[in-house]
């Protein structure tokens, strides 16, 4: 059962600047320091899958959390001939997308299929309904991750396939892979991340504009950190600034007595040039300690937040971590 561990610290809440009419978010107060570990705000919580949490977002006007997962083996939807394994669903690009409470307890979950890995998510939080997200979309066959992004509304036990009628899709760098999309929508921002001939890139655009199909970028830019060859674990943004998370869990390769290999990025978005590099203590005795997304919360902060995979396999848990990201 998810445990909200800590309350998030009081104090005023900050809104994030009014959309400008054109360009990038304005700077925002001075950013804080990235080097403090996270600290605890939900443990030990559960999604509808034992896979492992892919990615979150909050939307915090409705009270609401989402997390997509990789579907776990041995499930056969309506319409299906037989039940998948674990490998074929993570092939295909089938996703559980989970929602919750704003402490972490599970509300109820829809299906997306075809759609990518569920490596980020994003959420139209200043729109007037509920459950408006954006997520990657189309898999490859090759590699199960997605070739373009969509937007869609949460639907309780819903299935969506990628020719669902039911979401808006979008194509904005034709030939590329791995599109993840985050959003910041106070501040009119839609942060894409996409591989084209195997390097990874990110790009930032105006959100209504992209929703238009005007795909013109407000910048493009080589994604930061690509030469560790760590796995990309998450990205987020807010105002003029995206974050990034790359990282193992702990294995062979990876002791937990070494403290782990996780990085913690703070990116300018107006010139791609890292602000910041941090390798983060959060969270070292969990076990395994795989990073899983990252997320803004504006209520009392702005706050980043981190989210781990723990428990062994097939009973695969997730804890959430928090530091401020202004001064």
């Amino acid at each position: 059962m998810a445990v909200l561990a800590t309350a998030l610290p009081a104090g005023r809440t900050q809104s994030p600047p009014d959309p400008k009419p054109a360009g990038l978010a304005p700077p925002d107060p001075e950013p804080a320091s990235l080097d403090p570990a996270g600290k605890p705000w939900i443990r030990d919580a559960r999604l509808h899958h034992s896979t492992v949490l892919q990615s979150f977002t909050f939307d915090e006007r409705h009270g609401h959390m989402y997390a997509l997962q990789v579907m776990e083996g041995g499930i056969r939807l309506p319409g299906e001939p037989r039940a998948y394994t674990h490998a074929e669903r993570a092939a295909g690009g089938d996703l559980c997308l989970n929602r919750l409470t704003m402490d972490g307890t599970l509300i109820d979950h829809m299906y997306l299929l075809g759609f990518g890995h569920g490596g980020a998510l994003g959420i139209e939080d200043t729109a007037p309904h509920a459950g408006t997200l954006w997520t990657e979309w189309d898999a490859h066959p090759a590699s199960g991750y997605g070739r373009g992004i969509c937007r869609f509304r949460f639907t309780t036990g819903g299935v969506l396939t990628r020719a669902s009628r039911r979401i808006a899709t979008y194509r904005p760098v034709p030939g590329s892979t791995s599109n993840y999309v985050a959003l910041d929508p106070a501040n009119d921002q839609l942060l894409l991340r996409y591989k084209l001939d195997g390097m990874p890139r990110y790009r930032v655009y105006r959100l209504t504009q992209f929703a238009s199909r005007d795909f013109r970028p407000a910048t493009d830019f080589a994604q930061p950190g690509a030469q560790l060859d760590l796995p990309f674990q998450g990205m987020t943004l807010y105002g003029p600034y995206a974050y990034q998370l790359l990282g193992n869990a702990y294995g062979p390769g990876n002791p937990s007595s070494s403290g782990g290999n996780i990085q913690l990025y703070r990116i300018d978005l107006r010139t791609g040039r890292v602000l910041q590099q941090v390798l983060d203590g959060t969270g070292k005795k969990l076990h395994p300690r795989e990073p899983e997304g990252l997320a803004v919360l504006r209520r009392g902060g702005p706050w980043l937040c981190m989210g781990f995979t723990q428990g062994r396999v097939r009973d695969r848990r997730f804890s959430l971590y928090y530091k401020p990201i202004t001064r």
